[in-house]
Order: structure tokens, then sequence, then C-alpha cells
């Protein structure tokens, strides 16, 4: 039986009383230009294929595979008053690394159905969530497969190796309500884990295991309350972490035409929760943090006198006052201790300066970590949340910072951390990513060695076209 809040949501969506945003969606005018559809971020208007790509020293041979991020990109206009940068049409930007070359650049739209009709193309097969079925937020192998996958309700989407769209999925109808953008691979079992949410649901989020065999074993639910936009969790060897932050739900933004209809609430109760890793939602430990919001954590791991610590790049607030993106102008990156005998969250900062997009070496996923690489943001970061130009390396042991800066209007994405070899230590390994060049409209794929984060770029892959600063990917190894 819904709760009223749900029923209510679900009148609006299915009962018409949407027009009203409908309208305002498509007739409220823009005061200022939106800047997640200018500059860097002005989406990319056809899909390319690159083979003849220009490397700048030696590609790493043992790094064969497939680097993929995913992204918002809008196929057709949109209306910059209220566009959010967090709903635009998924794209993917693809390498593809073999025996020390680049075989391949390519980017593709994930098919939605509104992508496929503009496209005047089939509609890909596949069961849909009714409200959305864009999943444009991250991209992740798992059970032999790439998943293109979204929060909120949207269903994974199954991707070819090519990046071609296959299917839309539930996994084998065993989805529930929701799937995350954030799923955590947990080492030891090679089960993914994720805290899920569905703005159709406001009441409840859930707990979702994703078992080896990519179909889900677990799907705990857990009351809520206003409708908490949950962005990501973390794993310990005894919990599954719950960030029930100041973000919620808001009926009026969405009556109002807000695409992302997600603000602050300062009258929505912090708190982290310590679910045990097969418990029930009476067996959460809540404990209360100062109001903030955190879209990633690093990491996190348990103390031996039973606290928790996870690392983040921490906000005081967020979603304000703007509608189009981020509007908080600092991320700090933070060290939490919660604490699940004192029911609290201490917060001390480790590293002021605004950053985002937290890797580590995750095999170290729920463990002890001393290394984290952070995208830099601005000092007082712009309207478009774009990164500046830099990487953060933290060493966390020392509380020690090394940067590294590719220069004026090179604009580097999140990095990500693949080991070198099976057995190789923390550290020991490449940082490979995106960096958009705004002097040149062109950029370019860069392998670092992680432990010469300052030195020369191990290889530098040229991609003569823009690629618009996204969200997440990934590096998924040949089989």
């Amino acid at each position: 039986m819904p709760s009223p809040v749900e029923a209510a949501i679900r009148g609006v969506v299915t009962k018409g009383v949407i027009a009203i945003g409908t309208y305002n969606k498509e007739h409220k005018k823009a005061k200022s230009p939106n800047p997640f559809l200018e500059g860097i971020h002005q989406p990319v208007s056809s899909e390319q294929i690159f083979t003849d790509l220009k490397v700048t020293g030696e590609i790493p041979a043992g790094l064969n595979g497939l680097y993929v991020r995913n992204g918002p990109n809008p196929l057709q206009k949109v209306n910059p008053a209220t566009h959010h940068w967090f709903v635009g049409d998924a794209m993917l930007h693809g390498i593809r690394l073999e025996g020390g070359r680049a075989l391949w650049y390519r980017n593709r739209w994930v098919r939605s159905n509104a992508v496929s009709d503009a496209l005047g193309e089939p509609r890909a097969p596949g069961e849909r969530n009714p409200r959305t079925d864009t999943a444009n937020t991250n991209i992740v192998g798992h059970a032999g497969k790439l998943w293109a996958i979204v929060e909120a309700g949207g269903h994974p989407v199954e991707i070819t190796a090519d990046l071609d769209t296959r299917e839309h999925s539930t996994f084998g109808g065993t989805l529930g309500e929701a799937f995350s953008a954030h799923p955590h691979l947990d080492p030891e079992t090679g089960e993914m884990h994720a805290i899920c949410y569905s703005a159709m649901a406001p009441g409840n989020i859930w707990h979702v295991v994703l078992g080896t065999d990519g179909k889900v074993r677990r799907n705990e639910p857990i009351p809520v309350e206003n409708g908490p936009m949950i962005h990501d969790c973390m794993i310990t060897p005894n919990y599954v972490i719950v960030m029930d932050l100041p973000v919620t739900f808001s009926m009026g933004a969405l009556i109002g035409g807000a695409s992302f209809p997600y603000h602050w609430n300062p009258k929505h109760k912090a708190r982290i929760g310590l679910l045990p890793r097969e418990g029930t939602a009476a067996d959460i430990i809540w404990c209360d943090v100062e109001p903030c919001y955190i879209f990633h954590p690093s990491n996190a791991y348990e103390t031996d006198d039973g606290k928790v610590i996870m690392d983040a790049c921490v906000y005081e607030s967020m979603f304000a006052s703007g509608m189009n993106g981020p509007d908080t102008q600092a991320s700090r990156f933070e060290s939490l201790t919660i604490d699940p005998a004192a029911r609290r969250v201490t917060r001390e900062v480790v590293d002021a300066a605004p950053q985002e997009f937290p890797r580590y070496d995750e095999r170290r996923t729920g463990k002890g970590y001393r290394y984290a690489y952070v995208v830099a943001l601005p000092p007082r970061h712009d309207a478009s949340f774009v990164s500046d130009t830099r990487l953060f390396k933290h060493d966390i042991a020392n509380r020690a910072r090394e940067v590294r800066d590719f220069g004026p209007g090179r604009h580097p994405g999140e990095f990500v951390f693949v080991p070198k070899h099976e057995n190789a230590a923390e550290d020991e390994g490449w940082l490979i990513g995106y960096v958009t060049d705004a002097n040149t409209d062109s950029s370019e794929f860069v392998v670092l060695d992680a432990q010469d984060f300052t030195g020369p770029a191990v290889a530098t892959v040229r991609i003569p076209a823009r690629i618009p600063p996204g969200f997440h990917g990934n590096f998924v190894p040949s089989a």
C-alpha cells in the first residue's frame, strides 16, 4: 500500500498534474545561459569513430581492455531555463586498448526511447521504468556484461563491447524498484552492493546485492522520510554505509517544472547508518551527523575499537539555490568517524581545497588503504562545475597531497586506478582518464604511473574530438 506522499507523486506523474510541470519546462525562459549547455559542456552533436590515433609515449602492453566513461549529452534541444545537468541523454566515450595500441575511440548515445526515436531507429529491447529510461551516470562490468547505470529508478542498460545498446534490463526479472549509479564490488565475494532509491517511492530505500551470476539476491527495504537522494554508499566487512542526508524530493519543484526535483531540505535530519550486511532496517545503527551532503565517498574501513572511518568529498549544502546542477561553492576532502556506540559522526577536514570524484585501488574496498586520487575544482568553482586543471593524490596515512597540473585550459575528468598486475601493491599501477583541452576543442586519453604521479605521462592518446565533462567510468579488462 503506497504512503500518502507516494500516492500523491504517482498521481502527479500519471493523472495529468505533471502537465503543469511540462508546460513550465517548455515555456519558462532562462534569465542567463545554462552553464551545463555552454562552453566545455556544450553537447556533442554526433557519434564518431577514430582509428588512426596519435600516441605520445608508450601504452603499457599489459593494459588490455576497454576504458569507457558515461555522462549526460542531450541529443535534442532542451530548455536552458529548466535543464538540469543530471538528466541529459546518456553518452558513452570509450577507447579500446590492446597490445600497447589504441585501436579506436568512439562515442555512442545509450538508446533510450527518446534517443532511438530522435535518431529514427527501432527502439532497443527490454523493460523500462515508465518514468525514465536514461542511464547516464556510470558504466560497470559485472557477470561478464557491461552495464550503463543510473539512480532514482531507471533500469540498467546492457552495452556491447563496441558501445552499442543491447537491451534495457531488470537483471533477469530480479530487480525491484530501483538500482544505483554506484554499486560497490566486494573484492572478497565478487558481489555488488548498492543503496538504491526511487523518485516514485519516497518512503523507502533499498539495500540491493547483485550476485556473481548477475541476478539480484537481496533487495532489503529501509523506511525513510521525505524521499532522500542517496547517490552513493560504501561497504566494510560488516556494514553497508547508508547516507540519509538533507537533499530530498520536492513536489513543488516537480510541479514547477524542474527536470531534477531534488532540493536542499534543512528540516530533514542528517544521519549516517551502519546496516549489517545481511540485516534488516531494524538492525541499522543510525548516527547523527552535522547537516552536509556527500555525492562520493572514497573508501571506508573498520577500526579495532569498533568505529568505521569513511573518507569522502563533503559539501555543507547542495541544490539550495540553483536548478541546473550542483550549486555549492566548495567541497572538502574529509575523514568521517562513525561511532556506533555513541551513535554520532565526527568530521575531520583532511584537505580544504575543493575537489570531487575520488577513486582508489578498489581491491582495497572496505579495508584500510593509503591513497586516493581526486579531481580538483577551482577555488571558487563556477556554476558549470567543471574541474580546474589539476588532479590530487592523497597519502591518507601521512596526510600529504601531491598535485598534477595538466596546464591552462586542460581539464581532467575522473581518473581510474588499474593495478599493473594481479599481485601489485597498492599504488602500483596506472591512472587512466580523459583530459579535455578547451584550447583546441579536442581531448586526450592519458595514462599516468600512479607511483610517479607528477612525472611524465606514460602515454597520451590524442582524440580529435571534445569530450564534455561527464560523470563516471571504469576500465574493463579483456577476457
